[in-house]
C-alpha cells in the first residue's frame, strides 16, 4: 500500500472506518493500529484458504438463486467478482460451510501475500493505491494451471478469460535461466 488518501475534518469517516474494520471481524491488535497509533489504514481483506474455494462457489451461487438470479453456465461466482461477502454472508458461510477466512487490515506500507488460488475479497476503507505483483512459486504452479484451465471456461467477453498469470511462460523461463547456468559453468561442474 503506497498511498492511502484521508480526507481532513471528517470526524464521522473515521468512525465509519472504525465500524468497518470491526464489522470485518478484525482482531483488537489491527483495531489498536488505527485508533491508538494513528496509522493509515488503506483496504480491509478477507482471504480464504484455496481448499475452500468450491466450497465458496457453491454458496455464492445458492444464495444468488435465493435471490432469484441466474447462474450461467460460462460465468463464475468467484471469478466474476460480483459478490462481496459482509458479516451477515461471511457468518452463514462458515455455518452452513465450515469455511472462515482472515480479515487482514493493509494499512500504508504494509504487503499483503495472497497465495495461489485463494479466494478474496477486498474493501477499500480510503482513497488508496496499491501495487500488486503475481508471483508464482514453484510449490503452487499445479495450482496456477489449475486456475489458467478455470479461466478458459469463462465466457470470451469475461475480463478473467484470458491467461494472467502466463504460467507457461513463467515455466518456460525459469527453465531457460536454469539451463544457462548449468552451460556457462559446465565446466567447473565436470570436474571431480
Amino acid at each position: 500500500m503506497v498511498y492511502v488518501g484521508i480526507p481532513k475534518g471528517q470526524v464521522d469517516q473515521e468512525e465509519e472506518v472504525l465500524r468497518t474494520i470491526q464489522d470485518g471481524d478484525s482482531d483488537e491488535l489491527t483495531i489498536k493500529r488505527f485508533t491508538e497509533s494513528r496509522e493509515k489504514p488503506g483496504a480491509l481483506w478477507h482471504i480464504y484458504a484455496a481448499k475452500d474455494t468450491e466450497k465458496i462457489r457453491e454458496f455464492l451461487k445458492k444464495v444468488a438463486e435465493e435471490q432469484g438470479q441466474e447462474n450461467p453456465v460460462d460465468h463464475d461466482p468467484i471469478h466474476d467478482q460480483s459478490w462481496y461477502l459482509d458479516r451477515s454472508l461471511r457468518k452463514r458461510l462458515h455455518q452452513e460451510y465450515g469455511v472462515q477466512g482472515w480479515a487482514i487490515v493493509q494499512f500504508l506500507g504494509d504487503v499483503v501475500f495472497i497465495p495461489a488460488g485463494a479466494p478474496h475479497q477486498v474493501h477499500n476503507l480510503y482513497s488508496c493505491i496499491k501495487v500488486a505483483e503475481d508471483f508464482v512459486s514453484p510449490e503452487h504452479v499445479k495450482h496456477c494451471f489449475w486456475l489458467t484451465q478455470e479461466f478458459r471456461y469463462l465466457s470470451h467477453t469475461h475480463t478473467n478469460h484470458e491467461d494472467k498469470l502466463q504460467v507457461k511462460n513463467v515455466i518456460y523461463h525459469a527453465v531457460k535461466d536454469a539451463v544457462g547456468i548449468l552451460r556457462a559453468n559446465e565446466s567447473s561442474l565436470s570436474r571431480p
